[in-house]
This record gives C-alpha cells, sequence and structure tokens, in this order.
C-alpha cells in the first residue's frame, strides 16, 4: 500500500535531505530474504501522504480506498493473484521470507509432550506430591512441569504454588532454572510485584545473570516507576556482548512511557550504531509518542526514520503505517491527509495521480555503481577465498571477446526451481530483453535431470535470437547421470559455455557478466547477492544495487512440468519508500492479507484529488 501524506507547511528536511543519508556513520544495510521467494503471493502495499490546501474542501474528509484482498487461509477465495502479486521485491517479500525462515525469537519454549494434566489452580504440598507420583516421564518433574507452564503461559499463582513445594523441599532454594521460567511467567501476565521479588533475591544470589534472564528482567522492569533499573540491566549485557534489539525495544518502549523522550533517541542511537536493525514497534512507538507534539526537532527525527526505511528497503507493517498516517495528520499548525491508494503498473499514484521513482539508473549511477562493485566485490570482495584472480582473469578475457549479453542466468538456482520429475518439453514466454543470456552453472550436487530442466530454458530463450552463455564447473564435461554428455552438447550448441574450477565462487562471475554487459542486461537467480551488498561501502551504493538488483533480476513464476516457462514482470517503479517534498509514498504490509492489488500510503500537500 502507499500512504499518501499532504501538508500547507511541508517540513524542510522533505525535500533537503539526501536521501541516502544514514543515521548513524557506519551503519549497515539490512540482510533480508533468507530463503525462495519466487512463490511468494505479495503485493506492493502503498501508503500515500499529502498536505491539504485550505482551499481544496475536498481533502479535508478523505475516503479510506479499499484495497482488494484475500484472508490467507480463506480455501473458497479464487487463487489468481495480478502479475506483481508474487512479484520479488513486492513490499512484505522481506516479511513472507522471514517467515519462511523464522529467526529464533528470545526465550521461546518448545512444546514437550503432555504426559499429565497441567494444573489450573494453585496446589499444597500433598497434591504436589501426588502429581509428581504420577509423573512418568524421564526428565526432571520440576523442570519439566515449569517448562510446560511457561509454555501454555499457566497462571502465576499455580506457578508460585510449584516454587514453594520445591523450596520446603530444598531449605528454601530454588534453582535458577526455575525462577528464570517463574520470572517469564510474571513478565507475560505484567505481575511487576512479582518481578520485583524474583529480582531481588536474582541479585542477592547470583553475581551475575545470563543474557535471557536479564532480557526478562529489563522487559518486566519497563512498565514500572523502576524502569530506570533496566538501563542498569542494559548496561551489564553491552559488558559481555551486544543487546539484542528487543533490550533497546524494551528500554526505548519504557522510557517514552515515562516521557523521557531524550533518553529514548539516544538508545535509538546507540542501537543504530550497533548495525542492529530497529524493531518496528520500536519505530511505532516513536511516531504514537509524537501524535499531537507541535516539535520540529522531534518531527525531523521521525522524519529520518522514513529515510532510514527507505535507504534500507524496509516496510513498515498495516498498524505502523496508521500510526505513521495518524502522526502525520496530528501535526498542530499542518494539514497532512493521508489515504490508502493504489500504484498502477505504470507507476502512476491513483492517490495523487502522480508518478513514483523509476526502477531505472541514471546513466551515471549505473556508472558510478558498476565502479563500485567492480573494486569493491569483483576485485576487492573475498570471492578469492574460492576464486583465483587467474581465474577471474580468465573469465573476463573471456567475457571481452563474446557479444553484450542481455540475461544472466544462475542455472543452479534455476534448477532448482523446478520440480525433480523429468519435464517435457516447454515453451516460454520472454519480455523486455535483447539478443544475448549468459547461463551460470556452478553444481556439484544437482539432482537427476538437471540439464533437462535447463536445457528447457536456455533452448527456449535461444529460440528467441538470444546468445547464451553457459557457466559450468570443470567437472560437467565429465559424463555422468547428473550431467549427460548428450544434453551437454545441445547446450553447447546453443550458448557459449564457460567451465570454472569446482570450488568456485558463482556470483562475482554473474555480477561481472551483467555489468559489462550494460544497462540492458537481467539476470535470473534466487540469490538475492546479500553477502555482496554487505560488501558494499556506504548506504548510497547499497541503496543503488539494491535499486539495479530490483530492475534487473528476472524470477521464473511459472514452471510446472508442461506448461510454459513465464517470466515474471519488472516493475517500472521502485518499492520503497519515497518522498518529492510535498507528498509521501510509503509501500507497507497490510496484516493478514494476502496481496491482490499494487496499493500504498499517499501523504502529500496541495490536496489529495
Amino acid at each position: 500500500m502507499t500512504f499518501c501524506f499532504t501538508g500547507v507547511r511541508s517540513f524542510p528536511k522533505l525535500w533537503k535531505s539526501n536521501s541516502y543519508l544514514g543515521l548513524c556513520p557506519g551503519h549497515s544495510y539490512m540482510s533480508l530474504f533468507p530463503k525462495d521467494c519466487y512463490g511468494i503471493r505479495n503485493q506492493h502495499k502503498w501508503f500515500s501522504l499529502k498536505t491539504a490546501s485550505p482551499q481544496n474542501t475536498k481533502a479535508t474528509n478523505l475516503p479510506i480506498a479499499k484495497a482488494r484482498y484475500r484472508r490467507k487461509g480463506n480455501e473458497s477465495c479464487n487463487k489468481q493473484v495480478s502479475p506483481e502479486s508474487s512479484h520479488l521485491f513486492a513490499a512484505g517479500a522481506a516479511k513472507k521470507r522471514a517467515q519462511m525462515n523464522p529467526q529464533s525469537k528470545d526465550h521461546a519454549l518448545p512444546p514437550v509432550k503432555n504426559i499429565i494434566q497441567l494444573p489450573t489452580k494453585p496446589l499444597n504440598s500433598e497434591e504436589w506430591d501426588k502429581l509428581q507420583e504420577d509423573f512418568k516421564g524421564k526428565a526432571n518433574f520440576e523442570d519439566w512441569i515449569i517448562s510446560q507452564m511457561a509454555h501454555y503461559n499457566s497462571s502465576v499463582d499455580v506457578a508460585k504454588s510449584l516454587l514453594a513445594w520445591v523450596a520446603a523441599k530444598n531449605n528454601g532454594i530454588v534453582g535458577y532454572n526455575l525462577l528464570v521460567k517463574y520470572l517469564y511467567l510474571c513478565v507475560f501476565h505484567k505481575q511487576t510485584s512479582e518481578v520485583f521479588d524474583i529480582y531481588e533475591i536474582m541479585k542477592a544470589r547470583y553475581k551475575s545473570l545470563e543474557s535471557g534472564g536479564t532480557s526478562l528482567l529489563i522487559r518486566g522492569l519497563i512498565h514500572s516507576d523502576r524502569w530506570r533499573e533496566a538501563l542498569l540491566l542494559l548496561k551489564d549485557i553491552k559488558k559481555v556482548m551486544t543487546p539484542s534489539k528487543k533490550n533497546y525495544n524494551d528500554c526505548i518502549q519504557g522510557a517514552l512511557l515515562h516521557q523521557d523522550v531524550n533518553t529514548a533517541w539516544n538508545l535509538y542511537q546507540e542501537l543504530l550504531c550497533q548495525d542492529l536493525i530497529p524493531m518496528m514497534e520500536t519505530l511505532k512507538a516513536f511516531f504514537d509518542f509524537g501524535k499531537g507534539i507541535k516539535d520540529d526537532q522531534y518531527s525531523n527525527k521521525l522524519l529520518d526514520i522514513l529515510l532510514y526505511l527507505r535507504n534500507n528497503q524496509l516496510y513498515p507493517g498495516e498498524s505502523f503505517a496508521q500510526s505513521i498516517k495518524t502522526w502525520f495528520e496530528s501535526v498542530p499548525g499542518e494539514q497532512w491527509k493521508g489515504r490508502f491508494t493504489t500504484i498502477q503498473r505504470s507507476g502512476q499514484c491513483l492517490g495523487c495521480g502522480k508518478t513514483i521513482e523509476s526502477i531505472h539508473l541514471s546513466p551515471e549511477e549505473y556508472e558510478y555503481l558498476k565502479g563500485k562493485i567492480m573494486r569493491d566485490v569483483i576485485d576487492g570482495g573475498d570471492q578469492y577465498k574460492k576464486t583465483t584472480p587467474q581465474e577471474l582473469k580468465r573469465f573476463k578475457n573471456f567475457v571481452k571477446y563474446c557479444p553484450p549479453f542481455d540475461i544472466v542466468i544462475d542455472g543452479l538456482n534455476v534448477a532448482k526451481m523446478f520440480p525433480k520429475a523429468r519435464e517435457s518439453q516447454v515453451g516460454s514466454k520472454f519480455q523486455e530483453v535483447r539478443n544475448h543470456v549468459l547461463f551460470i552453472f556452478m553444481s556439484s550436487s544437482a539432482e537427476d535431470s538437471t540439464w533437462i530442466r535447463l536445457l528447457n530454458v536456455v533452448s527456449q530463450l535461444a529460440k528467441q535470437n538470444l546468445q547464451v552463455l553457459v557457466l559450468g564447473r570443470k567437472h560437467m564435461l565429465t559424463p555422468c547421470a547428473r550431467w549427460r554428455k548428450d544434453e551437454m552438447e545441445k547446450v553447447q550448441k546453443q550458448a557459449s559455455c564457460f567451465f570454472a574450477d569446482n570450488i568456485s565462487e558463482d556470483d562475482p562471475f554473474l555480477l561481472y557478466a551483467t555489468l559489462h554487459s550494460g544497462s540492458h542486461c537481467k539476470f535470473i537467480t534466487k540469490d538475492l547477492m546479500r553477502d555482496h551488498k554487505a560488501c558494499l561501502p556506504d548506504a548510497k551504493t547499497q541503496r543503488l544495487f539494491f535499486k539495479w538488483q530490483q530492475g534487473h533480476q528476472l524470477a521464473i513464476i511459472n514452471r510446472l512440468p508442461g506448461s510454459k516457462i513465464t517470466f515474471q514482470h519488472i516493475l517500472s517503479y521502485d518499492t520503497v519508500v519515497q518522498t518529492t517534498g510535498d507528498s509521501w509514498h510509503i509501500p507497507y504490509d497490510e496484516d493478514l492479507v494476502e496481496r491482490t492489488e499494487n496499493v500504498s500510503l499517499l501523504v502529500g500537500a496541495n490536496g489529495i484529488p
């Protein structure tokens, strides 16, 4: 969605700020998408903002445009989606990838098979004794029962009766594991007085706490008058390790809850300087706190957050987008208005009529990025751990005497896109390419019939007068079940071939061939080049790399046996937060909804039509 806001007096830094400016020296990019994303059914949601002109009465009472969507899990709904709905770089694609490859959550407790029924009310000593006798598991009873209670968020009173029973049996001593899990329940149920008690016990008994227990104490203290003690615990963590973004989020939330804005912003800057990506709820908290506040300095910091989202290709969730909209519209003396809108395939916003930024780099930007990648990734990266300078030089000379390519294909990734079953001959639908294709092959463990699947892709592209270059490894020249001689010969007849050493890294070759061929050249791979993006020295270059990647990385969206190979349409516009000074367009994730339209939040000036 795009959020569109408009205002009578626009903020000075809307158009003066460097759009590539990072918020902290040395702050790094956001690492994204760890898994296959070609099947993601996700759409660009946009939130657009404009400031309403006093003469424009229509802009004072704007309706929220309803986006067409379907609820997840609705089996009866139409499964057809628009071409952009599964786009590789759709707003929300990062969220989908994170769901497919979830990060470990703080204090997440694995489910344990129930052997006995958990008590629902506090038990006395005799009842606990009886329950222990009925327990037939191999695990320690106390550890098992407290883990079950934590997993199912049992009543604090029930857990407290367990600790009293354990203490009575052990001369008043309760083990650390039991204390921490009891603390978890107290924090979950917001039993602040119990958190205090456990905190005092732990301080008296242990000289230091492990990070899990400290994190729970921080979370339990921030809602109380003793919230500043959470900051001391944060310092304790910093003595031995970098605090988590959740630790910072809890402390920032506590500071804002208790009106200590300076401390909250200082913690935020500290978080960025640690190269941590803030939680969306952290950023949302700043916008929620700023509602109705007339403070230019605070407003400018919130605009910096929006630029941070842009520079790191981050997308707020729906509730965060609502907070952004509410904040803009609440600024005293301003007349910003926001609406949810749709971005057409042409890049035009239906809310304000403006055209979203083009995905294409200018010639100057392209040459700048090409030079940076050649120096910092191709020549200056860590690829020589697997690729020798001699081999890279050999490849450069090889490319030098080939015609420019139009498409570079990561062969191993393409092979893995297809089902394992041997496929029949398939057709191809390919748009917006020119005349040459580089096919990159770097696999030592491909599935049987790999070459048949890849040969289908190469053949269909070659039929369109595309010259294909297949980059492989030398062991592929040795006939075997995976790399059949006759199929290899067919590939070589339709493509120039370069075979690298078996241990070589393929991405530097892919990037070099694509960039060397010119700005028209596209590439196909599931690899999102995170490591190579990390080699780039600054936020500006990383931002340009991602923009170039969006405009040049193709995805195969139909790869079923017997069906046509269809390539995904490349969007003509950039899918990041953007501003023209008198308007903002903010792509975001719609909660619990899979997109079937390209919508956004719009915020802008001079009224929204």
